[in-house]
């Protein structure tokens, strides 16, 4: 067992850190709303800390798991940042889907600290934080990595090395790609299957055995016929993902098209006052 921090609570960490107390890791945890901490440790026990300074103090490992690059500077660099009380030794593991740039800015700022940095951002959404099944692709250094797997072992089902730092976050841009041009091309095909006046509950059960289905058809398929986005990845961060990708494929010239595309879609989603809807409602634009 380990002594651990976890700071953010959002929709994924707060789950998280939930199956790592259920493990029985000693679990510090820091969120910026006191009464999200507060409810999190009535359920599970352990304490909290005012900052994320003060949670690392003593940590062998210190996750994060916040909104963005500016978020993640903040609790590591930023006034009484995680990095202020980190131990040597200690690694820090950022499950933040975040660019690769900030992932080798704060791999150096750990460093200078004594500390190892692990990018490890994750595939799943809220219900595979909340299963305990994550898909975790990290990027780092192997020592501190082979340290750090058996622990984020209670939140997911399956955790790789991907390379040195920004790997991890490199490989999760692979997986927005992927994933929207998915998600845009189900769309079409939901939405030509009604106007051509089939039973899409049908299709979708015939289809999904063959090559054209997806964890997304598996997962998503159903509710995008009935028209339900309330649930699941919204909107506002997909469209900070795909800004990432695009950023990463104008450095590393690749080429974008269709992702490109598919984040204007998604603009639109917005302006049709979509923004806290589930990823999946890009076939609202359809109809």
């Amino acid at each position: 067992m380990a002594r651990v921090a976890f700071i953010g609570l959002g929709v994924m960490g707060y789950p998280m850190a939930g199956h790592l107390a259920a493990r029985g890791h000693a679990v510090t945890i820091y969120n910026r709303t006191a009464a999200r901490a507060d409810a999190w440790v009535a359920q599970h026990g352990n304490s909290w800390a005012a900052t994320p300074a003060e949670a690392a103090q003593g940590a062998e490992i210190v996750f994060a798991c916040v909104g963005n690059d500016d978020d993640l500077r903040s609790v590591t660099t930023g006034e009484a940042g995680a990095f202020e009380g980190i131990a040597k030794g200690a690694v820090f593991v950022d499950h933040t889907t975040a660019s690769a740039a900030v992932a080798r800015e704060l791999h150096r700022a750990a460093r200078d600290h004594g500390a190892h940095f692990i990018d490890a951002p994750v595939s799943g959404g809220q219900a595979g934080a909340e299963n305990g099944t994550l898909t975790v692709m990290c990027g780092g250094e192997a020592e501190p990595y082979g340290r750090v797997e058996p622990v984020i072992a209670a939140y997911a089902r399956s955790c790789r090395l991907m390379g040195g730092v920004g790997a991890g976050q490199l490989t999760k841009m692979v997986n927005q790609i992927c994933i929207a041009g998915l998600l845009q091309g189900l769309s079409e095909g939901l939405a030509f299957a009604q106007k051509a006046g089939l039973d899409g509950q049908a299709v979708l059960d015939v289809i999904s055995k063959g090559a054209a289905g997806s964890w997304q058809m598996e997962n998503r398929g159903a509710s995008m016929l009935e028209d339900r986005f309330d649930f699941g990845f919204a909107v506002d961060w997909m469209r900070k993902d795909l800004a990432i990708c695009l950023a990463e494929a104008d450095a590393n010239g690749a080429a974008l098209p269709v992702t490109a595309l598919v984040d204007q879609f998604y603009k639109d989603v917005q302006g049709m006052g979509g923004r806290r809807w589930d990823t999946s409602s890009l076939i609202r634009r359809l109809r």
